[in-house]
């Protein structure tokens, strides 16, 4: 790769030179939305930001790029929560977004599968394959603007993975700009293929790093049209474990989330939405947001209302309220959706999402926010997420009136706190996010030997000059060099 070499301006001058004015932004105000996080949080710059309407455009850009010794931070609707897709050296990178590359190429309805580009919103690809009769059960906060090549490239989880799995179960294969400028052609849909390795894996929450996704075939499952969403108020988290354990054995693989809330979601849903209807009181200790669905012949109502009347008469649930109708289940997520609005209208704060096996997932929350009332006894703790994937958000909120700088040195410091409890419980300190940059300090003192050596060695030979977000996940650059 040829170093850096002339000005920015001279820099922004030969891409456009190459790729053409069409794709290439280099207006500072243009260019502000790629260069800052979603929650504005962090605000960076770029040489350019390169907008591709095609896979030639982004083989076009990744050697242009390469020509002029800049770096490429690959980037889909930028909702990241950890600054991987942001980037951090703005004199020696650029955002590449795939954003005008939305197309859906090709839905087979009888095969169950779609072939779409990686700059489709998520929400609009839903709705799209919706009209066909099917569903693509991947479901998350951002999904309105959310694109599906920043799906797979982080993994994304989601409520619906305790029944449909991460991103990565949903994938049927994909296309790849690699480093080198060429092209794996990997878009198959077929459900069985065991010719060798499977290399489409190798980019499945790579988060950019060994190349630049541009298509994605993805697996389609009948539309669920009966569904039915309860929110039930219980005297424990310990009674929501056994909770969902009923459910699992009761409701089998029809249940399609479960997750847990404490009291305080009302207060900060409230915070954000002050007309949302909160249909159960905040006074028990904990809460659930439940749902099973189902398509054709299954009464998925019964199947709810019995499921209640068993689990009621055993005194496992204490209150609870079920949606008669879409509005009132729409109502329902509000208050999951609600929580996060209120804690970023609060400030600055610590977000998580961590992983522990699900039998200590109750255990694990009750010793870390004992640790953190112990080290920060003026913050305040929210701990919520998805039972049946053991995934909990175990977030920080500094007390009110912090200054910005207050702010960051009380997240620093739960962090750590928090860390040390996540080792306790051998779990993980990213079960849906990705480590970006905001988490590689955490993952390298958390990386083994061999699994360092051997993440070295695949970006060794995949991307030699560093080419595709060199400091995302891991800093390899000394390793290479």
């Amino acid at each position: 790769m040829t170093d850096v070499s002339g000005s920015i301006a001279e820099q922004r001058i030969s891409l456009c030179a190459v790729l053409g004015e069409d794709l290439v932004l280099t207006n500072s105000e243009d260019m502000l939305q790629y260069c800052r996080d979603w929650h504005g949080d962090v605000t960076s710059a770029a040489v350019a930001v390169i907008r591709p309407r095609s896979t030639e455009d982004v083989q076009a850009a990744v050697k242009a790029c390469r020509d002029l010794g800049l770096k490429i931070v690959p980037q889909g609707g930028n909702t990241g929560l950890v600054l991987g897709g942001i980037p951090d050296e703005p004199e020696r990178q650029v955002v590449l977004t795939l954003e005008r590359m939305n197309r859906i190429r090709n839905i087979d309805s009888d095969d169950f599968s779609a072939v779409v580009e990686a700059g489709c919103v998520l929400a609009e690809l839903k709705d799209m394959i919706a009209e066909k009769g099917m569903f693509f059960p991947l479901a998350l906060g951002a999904q309105g603007s959310c694109r599906i090549g920043g799906n797979v490239s982080t993994n994304a989880g989601g409520i619906n993975v305790l029944r449909y799995g991460m991103t990565r179960e949903l994938v049927l294969g994909l296309e790849v700009v690699l480093p080198d400028g060429s092209v794996f052609d990997g878009l198959s849909t077929l459900r069985k293929d065991n010719r060798g390795l499977d290399l489409k894996q190798l980019f499945i929450g790579a988060e950019g790093t060994l190349g630049i996704i541009t298509a994605v075939s993805v697996k389609l499952t009948p539309y669920p049209d009966n569904v039915a969403t309860a929110l039930l108020a219980l005297n424990s988290l310990d009674d929501a474990i056994t909770l969902y354990r009923r459910a699992r054995r009761d409701c089998c693989d029809l249940m399609s989330a479960f997750e847990f809330m404490p009291p305080l979601a009302f207060t900060l849903a409230k915070e954000a939405m002050p007309d949302l209807p909160i249909p159960l009181s905040g006074d028990y200790p904990a809460y659930v947001l439940m749902e099973i669905s189902g398509s054709g012949l299954v009464d998925i109502d019964d199947l709810m209302h019995r499921f209640l009347e068993g689990v009621m008469g055993d005194e496992l649930v204490v209150d609870g309220t079920i949606a008669t109708s879409q509005a009132q289940a729409r109502n329902l997520w509000l208050i999951r959706e609600g929580m996060n609005e209120g804690q970023a209208k609060r400030g600055a704060h610590m977000r998580t999402d961590i992983s522990v096996s699900l039998s200590q997932l109750a255990a694990f929350v009750v010793d870390a926010e004992a640790a953190v009332a112990e080290a920060l006894p003026d913050c305040i703790s929210v701990s919520y997420g998805h039972v049946g994937d053991g995934n909990v958000h175990l977030n920080v909120l500094p007390p009110n009136g912090s200054t910005i700088e207050e702010r960051h040195d009380l997240i620093y410091k739960a962090k750590k706190v928090v860390n040390v409890v996540v080792d306790k419980y051998n779990g993980s300190i990213s079960a849906e996010h990705g480590i970006g940059r905001l988490k590689r300090e955490d993952f390298e003192e958390r990386l083994s030997a061999t699994k360092r050596n051997l993440l070295v060695a695949i970006k060794k030979a995949v991307d030699p000059d560093l080419l595709l977000n060199p400091h995302c996940q891991i800093d390899l650059g000394a390793d290479i060099r």
